[in-house]
């Protein structure tokens, strides 16, 4: 019978996702069936799955981490925010329905059940799962019909192990103020506590864990310092992804609003020959720059009227007129076009708006989703490819006829008549090495990573490594309970 244990954190982004990665990793080096789980995530950054569905980007990596493809299962439900107050809901892979918060709220004890059968079905086939939880136990105003952290934890019976994050400041406030606003039962599954992100000289916060420890009762488990590397590792969140500074060409990436699939970026950023750079709204995009690429969106037309909100369209024409190139992918490829065509009203209002007019193609919105792992070459360079499609649409149009990838038999993608502006929809080419060498050496620089997959392990290990020197994985170990 499997064992299962749960991360749950103090606040957001406390660093669950790399912590569960590395303990992931940790225990399969032992020897272990280790598999992750996260009931709920909320995230644009999905990860298509090898039996067919969408799951949270970090699941995906944690099941690298445990050297195992990534199921369904691992992230049954999964929110992808559409707008302030609405999201598409994700169950077990694929489109369950688009809700408001307090429809939503309604429809979690469905959800519930459907979390638990994904868990159980998990844990038949593991030694250890970890879980992770969302946001924070301490939110008690969200604990009634709550999926996410304590209810979960009860439903399966799995003890919590609290994350600090010292680098915000008041980790001391963080993990007792849960522990005093937490009702006795939810306290009482929580058994131990890390610190995470520590700089400097962690002997110097010996008394703040001592004094953590006397007040909960809970089992300290180890101050954990900044892991450096950290940023070499696929992002869940856009706000993780920073710009990286590169001796070669520039690659400009407008920050849309509602951006998705961003991992396309990872690869690019540790090119050490490659500078990636991130434009916030307010910023116009950089005149120095060689590309701009234009990334995915999960709204596509709202994100559209945004970029020109920013006046990104005037400077991309610019862009142009000085000699760059421009790549669209998924939703950006759809902005290139010359219209976005949504008779069932997919997006919002029923109706077409006028594209950015780069690309000769028109985009029509349909129901169906596209969802599929993906082979193929780039016969330009003769280079091999893999990725994955993840989007609502077709586009066709006469610039399709200038197709420059191959994928899955068929010719799929636009280009403009002189070449400088392309777009497609699969995510991850550039995790292809030797389709990101030649891509980068058509814009002037050379490529400095042979093997990312490789370096992706690396970090894996290294992450692995960083927690057995830090965290008592023993105890932690000790703590887990069959379910």
């Amino acid at each position: 019978m499997a064992k299962a244990i749960m991360i749950q954190g103090a606040g957001s982004n406390v660093g669950k996702s790399m912590i569960v990665a590395g303990l992931c990793r940790v225990f399969a080096r032992r020897g272990l069936r280790v598999r992750p789980f996260k009931p709920q995530n909320m995230s644009n950054n999905a990860a298509v799955t090898s039996d067919g569905g969408e799951i949270g980007r970090a699941q995906a990596l944690q099941a690298l981490a445990c050297g195992v493809p990534a199921v369904v299962d691992m992230n049954p439900v999964l929110l992808k925010p559409e707008s302030d107050v609405g999201a598409q809901v994700i169950v077990q892979g694929k489109r369950f329905a688009t809700l408001k918060a307090r429809d939503y709220a309604k429809a979690k004890p469905e959800l519930l059940s459907k979390t638990v059968e994904s868990f159980q079905r998990l844990a038949a086939e593991a030694d250890l799962v970890i879980i992770e939880g969302a946001g924070s136990p301490a939110e008690i105003n969200l604990r009634s019909g709550d999926i996410a952290n304590m209810g979960f934890a009860e439903a399966v019976g799995a003890p919590v192990v609290l994350v600090g994050d010292i680098d915000r400041g008041g980790v001391i406030a963080q993990l007792v103020g849960t522990h005093a606003v937490l009702p006795m039962e939810d306290r009482d599954r929580i058994t131990g506590f890390m610190v995470n992100k520590f700089r400097g000289d962690v002997t110097l916060f010996d008394e703040g864990v001592t004094a953590i420890a006397e007040r909960t009762g809970w089992a300290a488990l180890g101050v954990l310092p900044w892991f450096g590397d950290a940023w070499k590792l696929p992002a869940e969140d856009i706000m993780d992804i920073g710009s990286s500074r590169g001796a070669g060409v520039k690659i400009a990436v407008p920050r849309l609003s509602r951006i998705a699939n961003f991992d396309d970026l990872d690869p690019l950023s540790m090119e050490g020959g490659v500078s990636v750079e991130i434009i916030e709204a307010g910023r116009p995009l950089p005149g120095d720059a060689d590309l701009v690429l234009i990334p995915g969106s999960k709204s596509t037309i709202g994100d559209l009227a945004d970029f020109r909100a920013q006046g990104w369209d005037i400077d991309l024409a610019a862009h142009l007129r000085r000699g760059g190139h421009v790549l669209g992918i998924c939703g950006g490829y759809q902005m290139l076009g010359t219209r976005i065509d949504d008779p069932d009203g997919i997006e919002g209002k029923v109706g077409s708006v006028e594209g950015l007019g780069l690309l000769d193609v028109t985009t029509v919105m349909s129901p169906e989703k596209q969802l599929a792992q993906v082979t193929g070459r780039d016969p330009a360079s003769g280079a091999d490819v893999a990725g994955y499609e993840i989007h609502i649409g077709q586009t066709s149009g006469p610039d399709c006829d200038r197709a420059w990838l191959q994928i899955e038999g068929r010719m799929a993608g636009a280009a403009s008549a002189d070449g400088r502006v392309r777009g497609c929809y699969v995510h991850g080419l550039f995790g292809s090495d030797a389709f990101r060498a030649q891509f980068i050496k058509g814009l002037g620089s050379t490529a400095q990573v042979s093997d990312y997959a490789a370096a992706v392990e690396a970090t894996l290990d290294a992450l692995a490594d960083h927690m057995e020197a830090h965290a008592d994985v023993d105890a932690l170990l000790s703590l887990a309970r069959e379910v």
